[in-house]
């Protein structure tokens, strides 16, 4: 504009765009009979071999049955937040509903659902070092800022096995000096090789995670690997991902008591006339990808 002009004008540029997902209900259920509950220590006690004297040798091993449980609905939880897809349509509508009380069951989706819409894709033969540079150099260009990134890659053990090897090659490639790679312990063994986690190139990082859950989905054969941008939010440092839950609602635990409570032997009022109880773990919760976009898949084939 002309100097002194009446008017200017200054040009924003946005993009916004809105990704709908839903909360999940996750729960995991426990009964156990009356007489259990009134041995379980004891139980336990001698599958870990207590006051045996020197027969200290394990028969059984049962664990308490919160912890199981517990674990169990950590497990379920933690699955579903990753690889759960959605049942609800373009209506808002589920297609699952409790076949007794018709009532809708809703499914939110998890994070690899959400990712392997927008995500950049790669199917490798051989896994090599430029793979990687090719991984880093795209994710650079979805990032704010070419330099200073730290991406995760989180694979199954196939891909860890060969990202062990493509690793160690490239340290043996550069003639590394020998005391990176073995050492002489106080036993006079010798350590050889090296646990390779991480991958530094053009001043971003990657880092590696293996994960079983991984192996279990999508096999021990081929290798699979989730790259995800973990870089806070500048502006108000929000992080990539989140859970989403109700307050308070994120873990609950209910105890239905039937006859002889909880340990099998107390007085008092019951829900039940059975001598047995059960033990419910549940609670809300979903997951959001704010960009999903800024995210990579490598797959052999």
């Amino acid at each position: 504009m002309p100097e002194m002009h009446e008017e200017g004008y200054v040009k924003y540029q946005s993009n916004i765009e809105k990704h709908r997902n839903y909360i999940t209900t996750h729960r995991v259920d426990d009964s156990y009979s009356a007489q259990y509950g009134a041995f379980e220590d004891k139980f336990i006690s001698i599958g870990e071999g207590k006051g045996q004297g020197n027969l200290t040798e394990t028969i059984y091993r049962m664990d308490k049955l919160e912890k199981n449980l517990l674990d169990n609905f950590l497990y379920v939880r933690n699955n579903g937040l990753l690889f759960n897809k959605t049942n609800v349509d373009v209506n808002g509508k589920p297609t699952i509903s409790d076949p007794d009380t018709g009532r809708p069951i809703y499914i939110g989706d998890g994070i690899i659902p959400q990712v392997e819409r927008f995500a950049s894709k790669y199917a490798f033969v051989k896994l090599t070092i430029d793979v990687f540079n090719v991984v880093i150099a795209t994710m650079n260009e979805k990032a704010k800022k070419p330099t200073g990134n730290k991406y995760m890659f989180i694979c199954n053990e196939r891909m860890w096995t060969l990202i062990q090897t493509v690793l160690g090659d490239f340290l043996a490639k550069y003639k590394t000096e020998g005391t990176y790679i073995y050492s002489k312990q106080a036993n006079s063994y010798i350590k050889v090789g090296a646990t390779f986690d991480s991958y530094e190139y053009g001043g971003n990082q990657i880092t590696f995670k293996v994960d079983r859950t991984f192996s279990r989905e999508y096999g021990f054969q081929k290798a699979y690997c989730l790259c995800l941008d973990l870089t806070a939010d500048a502006t108000e440092a929000e992080p990539p991902i989140q859970m989403f839950t109700l307050k308070g609602g994120d873990f609950i635990t209910n105890k239905y008591l039937g006859v002889g409570g909880r340990n099998g032997l107390s007085s008092g009022e019951v829900s039940s006339p059975v001598a047995a109880s059960k033990v419910i773990n549940w609670g809300y919760s979903g997951v959001g990808v704010f960009n999903p976009y800024r995210s990579f898949i490598l797959r052999e084939v």
